[in-house]
């Protein structure tokens, strides 16, 4: 489809019309003429002349008609370049039925604790949600995904979308205390709810993944968690984190142990159910397909299909004309009468 993106500059055609109408001539403008047009006898009564003689006026030169041709098909082709023409080219996106699904991520100073242990090694938290949520994104082909980290605040670090892949690129470079030292469950529910609360009732899910110690926030979790529920918003929490008194932590380049790092399952189970939700724990292998399961029984989103005009300028094409007629204008400059110097006229 063809379109003028400024059509409004269309009126600029009317410029040298008006310049023609109101622009007051100069005074000598009268005794101007083209070549042969200029007036070279004197008679006491020239109209008797050119009776005597049937004479008429001689007609204005080829080459002065020309230029002026061209400096009207200049400004056309200028203006045409103004009004911005363009191709828009259609293309359909598709998407296919799916469900919505926010995920918070727990991303406080605790989530830094060295409590579980991979191929004899110590890993932390952290390091254990990143390897189960980017599995649990990997499976979710066709579902828009969010994402939201907290720590003594919660922040979207990415909308409802598509793009599997940039979303865990986004989770990939979370690092603990990147929000603040404390976690605030509450805020990231609330700001999960407000954000999934304009989709589609029956799809919406939030995913929550946190150690269960709400330490910051203006929300309570459990208030949150009803909050939700009054929206239809179903909680699928997953708890990280180790019942062991004594907790190994990496702070300051070194590993420490804190009893102060406690794991509350019961604020996660409670939150979950809250919601009519469940709860899972991030070191049972069989959870994510537990989650998958409890997700694919939920009514998924309407398929979407929209189409969007992607615009192809065209103005290069008038404007090369202009040049072109600029250049033409230039080459062939006899075509219009010129002042010599001395106040005489070719």
């Amino acid at each position: 489809m063809f379109e003028f993106h400024w059509p409004w500059m269309a009126l600029l055609l009317l410029l040298p019309l008006l310049i023609r109408l109101f622009w007051s001539r100069p005074p000598n403008r009268q005794h101007e003429s083209v070549e042969g047009m200029q007036t070279t006898l004197l008679h006491p009564s020239l109209t008797h002349l050119q009776d005597a003689f049937h004479t008429r006026q001689p007609r204005q030169p080829l080459s002065a008609r020309l230029y002026s041709w061209l400096l009207h098909l200049l400004w056309l082709a200028l203006v045409l370049a103004l009004m911005r023409p363009q191709w828009l080219e259609p293309y359909t996106e598709n998407r296919t039925a799916g469900y919505d699904l926010m995920l918070a991520v727990d991303a406080s100073h605790s989530m830094n604790a060295l409590d579980f242990t991979l191929n004899d090694e110590q890993v932390s938290r952290m390091q254990v949600v990143k390897g189960v949520v980017a599995k649990f994104i990997e499976g979710r082909q066709g579902d828009r995904i969010g994402l939201v980290v907290f720590g003594s605040k919660a922040y979207v670090l990415s909308p409802l979308t598509y793009d599997r892949k940039a979303v865990n690129s986004l989770l990939s470079e979370v690092i603990p205390r990147i929000a603040g030292d404390g976690t605030a469950i509450g805020d990231a529910l609330g700001l999960g709810v407000k954000k999934l609360r304009e989709r589609p009732q029956g799809s919406r899910v939030l995913l929550l993944i946190a150690d269960g110690e709400n330490t910051a926030g203006t929300i309570p979790p459990l208030k949150a968690a009803q909050l939700a529920a009054e929206e239809g918003i179903r909680i699928y929490s997953i708890g990280v984190g180790s019942d062991k008194k004594r907790v190994p932590i990496m702070e300051n380049g070194r590993i420490i142990t804190r009893t102060d790092l406690g794991f509350n399952e019961a604020v996660m189970r409670e939150i979950a159910e809250t919601a009519d939700g469940a709860y899972f724990r991030a070191t049972d292998t069989a959870a994510l397909e537990k989650i998958y399961l409890h997700i694919d029984e939920l009514e998924k989103t309407e398929a979407e299909s929209r189409t969007v005009f992607i615009p192809q300028p065209l103005y290069y094409w008038p404007l090369s004309a202009a040049l072109l007629l600029l250049l033409l204008l230039g080459i062939y400059p006899e075509g219009r009468q010129r002042r010599l110097r001395g106040g005489g006229y070719a």
